[in-house]
Parts: C-alpha cells; sequence; structure tokens
C-alpha cells in the first residue's frame, strides 16, 4: 500500500513536465509540414534580447530545421537515424548540448555543413542591429549565414576558434537591417565545426 501511495504521489500533474515539443511531434507533425514557434521571440531594444539557438521553431525535418543525422522512425523506413546526440531538451534531430557550470542553459552542437535552422521572431523596431552570435570552436573554419524570410542579412560570416568546444565568445556583425513585424529568422551552416549558443540583438 506504500509502495502504491508513492506512486501516486508521483503521478500528480504538479510533479510532470509538459514538453510541448514531444506533443507537437506526436499528434501535428506527422500530418503538416508547416512551423510553429517554439516559444515567443520579442525582439527590442531594451533590455538587449538573446534568442537562444536551441528555442528554433517547432516542425520536421527540412521545415522548421534541417539536420544531416535527424531520427526517422517510420516503420516503413526501417532506418532510425542518430536524432539529438545530446538527448537533451529538444525531442528531434537537432543535436543539443549542455553547458557546463556555472555557466547554465544549452547550446546547438555537432554541426555539419548545410545544416539550418529556424526562428519566427517579432521585431519591434525596424531599424539597423548589431547581431551577436555566441559560438564555440576548437578550430576556425566554421561559417553562418543569416536570412529574413529569404532575403540575406549575414553572409559567411567566419567562426574564430575560441579555445574550445565549451569556450564561447562573441562575434559581432554591425549595421543589420531588420523590418518591423513578425519574420522567419534562418540561420544557416554553411560550414560545420562549431557550437552554436544565442545571437544578441542590440539596436
Amino acid at each position: 500500500m506504500k509502495g502504491l501511495t508513492q506512486f501516486a504521489e508521483d503521478l500528480k500533474y504538479a510533479r510532470n513536465i509538459f514538453h510541448e515539443d514531444v506533443i507537437d511531434a506526436m499528434f501535428r507533425q506527422p500530418f503538416s509540414s508547416e512551423t510553429k514557434p517554439f516559444r515567443e521571440h520579442l525582439i527590442k531594444t531594451n533590455p538587449v534580447v538573446s534568442l537562444s539557438a536551441v528555442d528554433y521553431d517547432l516542425g520536421v525535418n527540412g521545415s522548421a530545421y534541417f539536420d544531416t543525422d535527424t531520427a526517422d522512425y517510420h516503420v516503413s523506413t526501417q532506418q532510425n537515424g542518430i536524432g539529438n546526440r545530446g538527448r537533451m531538451y529538444r525531442n528531434d534531430g537537432v543535436d543539443i548540448g549542455q553547458h557546463e557550470a556555472p555557466q547554465e542553459g544549452y547550446f546547438v552542437g555537432h554541426i555539419a555543413d548545410g545544416e539550418w535552422l529556424q526562428y519566427t521572431v517579432n521585431v519591434a523596431a525596424a531599424g539597423n542591429y548589431t547581431l551577436r552570435f555566441r559560438v564555440a570552436a576548437e578550430a576556425a573554419g566554421g561559417r553562418i549565414s543569416l536570412q529574413s524570410n529569404g532575403r540575406a542579412l549575414v553572409s559567411g560570416l567566419s567562426v574564430p576558434a575560441t579555445g574550445g568546444w565549451l569556450k564561447f565568445k562573441d562575434v559581432d556583425v554591425k549595421n543589420v537591417p531588420l523590418k518591423k513585424g513578425i519574420q522567419q529568422l534562418k540561420v544557416y551552416m554553411n560550414t560545420g565545426g562549431f557550437n552554436f549558443d544565442s545571437i544578441q540583438f542590440i539596436k
């Protein structure tokens, strides 16, 4: 009886974590290639907004993101793939790692050439922004591009060697024009070999 009581206590709603991406993957994504925001991203001037790399849109591979080794659990294909190598935070094909203490949070890792991530954002005020990409790499050579609704904003930004996979540093791109309103930003990993933490928007 004591065991059943503890089991019932552990099953209480307050003790459970709601993973919206899991529910979305089970019930919407098998029937739709449309994307949805993972969370609200309001780009405003005060305070400075940081867009976390792991908060890309909800959706299937090729729509909300593109990862070269995403999982595939269709019975017909019999090819499960690797999926999220980090096995944390999100339940799809993007590889996610966790920062070491004292830093908290997550980052996108194991980035390969040609992969990309999409973010639905709402820019509060049009203008020129400094975009601060936070990245880490053992060796230089990575390259990043950014588009807004198909319009090129950043092309071939070089990712420097930062001293290690978990030693994150900022790389700035100044005078990037952003239009006001809701738009879809796509971060393209032209050349991989680095970890991606976030983008700050400084007006």
